[in-house]
């Protein structure tokens, strides 16, 4: 082989070797997720700015389209080389209804979840944070709980507020199911006067949420990974023990 041939080569193997980072970049730029190759294969999904339903939000906002992430939540739990999902969130809220149905899918994952909340889970993003196995906050992030409100013109009607007690039903019965809050305690924060201006409700912050027992744990990313490799851990060796058992 000459040299002409040996530098085709090198360059083949070398772009070879760049083509699944230029993968990745490309699934982060049209995503925000990306797929790790670590200890274990993990994949990491954002959930940022607001969630977006079934109405298309103004260009210059930051979302989070649920379209986008449910189908790649069903592709996780098929994919047999990913072995746990890593969830950042900063979400200000948006769409119930949206955020809550990603919410459910996260939560009925058979794969290790971990969740942790940088910068801010507020609104539905509670749901979100909660969804997972395992969750995180940081020291310096907030949650805020209030009840559910709605944009645009509302009839003062009877039918309106069972509407909302329903909708509000269903979100304080997913939190409870899956933090430490009481169904009780929740909706005293979510009810509470004089601490938001314009609004009732409580802000949180990292440490109030794990006293809370609404976030499982403080801590940041190390401790949120060095978790979903403990829960993936234990997952295998649970599957390892099943077959020899048989």
């Amino acid at each position: 082989m000459d040299k002409n041939e040996e530098r085709t080569a090198e360059e083949i193997g070398a772009s070879q070797e760049e083509q699944p980072l230029a993968d990745e970049l490309q699934s982060i730029m049209q995503t925000g997720s990306v797929t790790t190759y670590g200890k274990h294969i993990i994949h990491c999904l954002t959930i940022i700015g607001q969630i977006e339903g079934h109405y298309i939000l103004p260009s210059q906002n930051k979302t989070t389209k649920y379209e986008h992430v449910m189908p790649q939540l069903v592709a996780i739990e098929q994919d047999k080389d990913i072995k746990g999902l890593m969830i950042l969130i900063n979400t200000v809220g948006g769409d119930v209804e949206a955020g809550l149905a990603i919410a459910e899918l996260i939560a009925g994952m058979s794969k290790p979840t971990v969740s942790i909340v940088l910068g801010g889970g507020h609104s539905i993003g509670v749901p979100l944070a909660v969804s997972a196995k395992k969750s995180f906050i940081v020291p310096s992030a907030t949650m805020t709980i209030h009840p559910v409100r709605m944009n645009g013109l509302v009839l003062g009607v009877p039918q309106t507020l069972s509407y909302f007690e329903k909708m509000q039903d269903r979100i304080v019965r997913f939190v409870t199911e899956n933090a430490k809050i009481s169904g009780e305690r929740f909706r005293e924060l979510m009810m509470t006067t004089g601490e938001l201006v314009m609004d009732v409700g409580t802000v949180l912050n990292g440490e109030d949420a794990v006293k809370e027992g609404l976030i499982d744990e403080l801590g940041g990313l190390s401790d949120a990974v060095s978790c979903l490799y403990r829960m993936i851990d234990e997952k295998e060796a649970a599957v390892c023990d099943s077959s020899y058992n048989h």
